[in-house]
């Protein structure tokens, strides 16, 4: 970690942390919630690292009081939540389940209270099951399903929302959901996935236009990217490279901002639709952007169903989650989404950054945690490069406010600023949460800095 003060950052900046319905929340039956694919994935044998599921989480929903509070006392600005689409649709279609809008609309009104921007995420991976049953994202008519959904919810909360975000990370959901199997819900389709990568962007499309319809707030898509390292010198390396940059980087962007589908090998583009394009390129005003690590990439070996091999990153210290600590990668990747999109760009937003370690409380209870703090304070730096460097960056979201359900981890990785017991749902304030409080103290007008 730099000894140096952190720079200042722009008047106005947006400090925040971020969360995820699935993921915190708890109470999966409660009042009338149906089941997300989340539910169902997490019940199959060892699809689970620890065998564990969302029902109970940290009981966000029972305690998001307590949750508010310690957002009140670490200072941010703004809160990003997840909406989860089963507490508002049970079965995906129909009229809203009043009482699953009631809670985000209490949680909307706490956060106001407590002058705490509410930016709310409309789908971060919980589907719900019907849905899914039905043929989920591969099927053109979830993109419409979706626009349904964004138009009750926004009907409810688009007078206080202060910016929306349609999806998270359409490219994690595709590959890791679609693609591989290792994340709900569990289909292993590889490049046949394309069809969920575009029904995304087409329902994210068709929200932005529903959401506007009540909501002069903001819209913005929340995308994962990570700058790729080659690692050889061939022709094919390099082709690798090109061709892993087209599906994690491009898939999800140059469409976004009126560009068509970047060339891929075995992209198999019949299921866009004359108009699709237009409709998913409807303008948006913020890019969130999520970024965590680069990867690696070289040639296939020769057989590989995929035209690149993912190989580590063995020059950099490892988080817990043994994902490479790169602060220099945040830097270069605001740098080539600046060069490469010009100035079809919306401002940019980090909306997820953040790291997993092994937590654990002293004898007195307390939690210390230097190597996030170090891992905060270079992604922050690396930030305010960027602003230097002309990107226009508005906003910064840590991951996460609270130690969560880690997905097809389960409870073995711990992301949080605040510890969570899970047995007891104790939360303890990690030394993260007390520098990152300073930090953002610092930054106010007035600070004397």
């Amino acid at each position: 970690m730099s000894t140096a003060p952190m720079p200042q950052f722009p008047t106005g900046f947006r400090w925040g942390v971020s969360t995820s319905a699935h993921q915190i929340e708890g109470a999966a039956t409660a009042d009338g919630r149906g089941p997300s694919i989340w539910d169902t994935f997490a019940r199959a044998p060892g699809r689970i690292g620890d065998g564990s599921t969302g029902a109970v989480a940290c009981d966000h929903y029972h305690r998001h009081t307590e949750d508010v509070a310690l957002l009140a006392g670490l200072g941010v600005s703004a809160y990003r939540f997840s909406i989860a689409w089963p507490r508002v649709q049970p079965t995906g279609t129909g009229p809203a389940n009043a009482p699953g809008l009631d809670f985000y609309d209490r949680l909307v009104d706490d956060l106001l209270a407590a002058d705490i921007d509410p930016v709310a995420t409309l789908y971060h991976w919980d589907l719900p099951q019907p849905l899914e049953d039905v043929g989920g994202w591969l099927h053109r008519d979830t993109a419409a399903r979706f626009a349904d959904y964004a138009d009750l919810t926004a009907a409810r909360l688009g007078d206080r929302v202060r910016l929306w975000i349609t999806l998270n990370e359409p490219f994690i959901h595709m590959s890791m959901g679609y693609g591989m199997g290792v994340h709900a819900p569990g289909r292993m389709l590889l490049f046949d996935a394309f069809p969920v990568a575009h029904h995304q962007l087409l329902g994210h499309g068709l929200a932005v236009a529903a959401l506007r319809a009540h909501s002069t707030s903001p819209v913005a898509i929340a995308n994962n990217y990570s700058p790729v390292r080659v690692r050889g010198d061939s022709d094919a390396d390099r082709a690798a490279g090109a061709a892993y940059e087209a599906l994690h980087n491009r898939l999800f962007t140059d469409p976004l901002l009126g560009l068509d589908y970047p060339e891929l090998p075995g992209l198999d583009l019949g299921v866009v639709r004359p108009g699709d394009l237009d409709t998913i390129a409807t303008p948006i005003d913020v890019l969130g952007v999520n970024y965590y690590n680069p990867t690696g990439v070289r040639a296939a070996e020769e057989g590989s169903p995929l035209p690149f091999d993912l190989v580590p990153l063995d020059d950099y210290p490892r988080t817990a989650f043994d994902w490479p600590v790169a602060p220099d990668g945040l830097h270069e990747l605001l740098g080539w989404l600046r060069d490469t999109y010009g100035d079809a760009l919306p401002p940019i937003e980090i909306t997820e950054n953040g790291c997993a370690y092994d937590d654990v409380p002293d004898p007195d209870g307390q939690v210390a945690d230097p190597e996030r703090i170090a891992y905060l304070d270079g992604h922050l730096r690396a930030v305010r490069a960027a602003i230097d460097d002309g990107v226009d960056v508005r906003g910064y979201f840590v991951w996460s406010l609270l130690d969560n359900w880690e997905w097809a981890e389960g409870f073995t990785k711990r992301f949080g600023l605040v510890h969570v017991d899970y047995a007891t749902q104790t939360r303890t304030p990690k030394s993260s949460y007390t520098w990152l409080r300073d930090v953002i103290a610092a930054s106010r007008p007035g600070s004397g800095r």
